[in-house]
């Protein structure tokens, strides 16, 4: 991926994490550095990194944007040509594979709690593509999952079956 790539990808999930429903503009952004962050820049020079005609940020930016993000500043440069976070090995069942994605999404989404748990959970479960698939069951089915959640959060939580002492 490349540094224009990131920064564009990095300006969807904060727009998406500010509840924008869409990515923050290059001018919402360098206004929410300026306020948030206290320092300036520009939106010509934002359009210039993810057009790839800037292809690497000052070290003073690079912080900047790494510290407004939340992110390493190590992430804010090019990938090399080949590179992968995935894993490469077919060693590792499709469940493996499927679970290490899910726990990446929790953590790219660690600001929206309920996302992060959601995917957690999915990903600790002992049949995590059972999950997806009846999820995806579930929203084939018109204002099924809107009942459902209904009707789950309307439920108390149930108290764990209380062991039994003996004398």
């Amino acid at each position: 991926m490349t540094l224009g790539e990131k920064l564009r990808y990095l300006r969807e999930v904060e727009g998406t994490l500010r509840g924008l429903d869409r990515e923050l503009s290059q001018v919402e952004l360098a206004r929410l550095v300026e306020k948030e962050m206290g320092k300036s820049i520009s939106q010509s020079y934002l359009s210039q990194i993810e057009s790839g005609s800037r292809p690497h940020l000052t070290n003073s930016t690079r912080l900047l944007l790494s510290r407004f993000f939340k992110v390493h500043p190590g992430y804010l440069v090019d990938d090399p040509e080949g590179f992968t976070n995935e894993l490469v090995s077919d060693l590792g069942a499709v469940e493996d594979k499927l679970d290490l994605w899910l726990i990446s999404g929790a953590e790219r989404f660690s600001r929206d709690m309920e996302l992060h748990h959601a995917l957690l959970t999915i990903a600790k479960h002992r049949d995590s593509r059972m999950c997806l698939l009846l999820l995806g069951t579930i929203l084939e089915n018109p204002g099924l999952a809107e009942r459902l959640i209904e009707v789950l959060r309307a439920q108390p939580a149930q108290p764990a079956p209380k062991s039994r002492r003996r004398s």
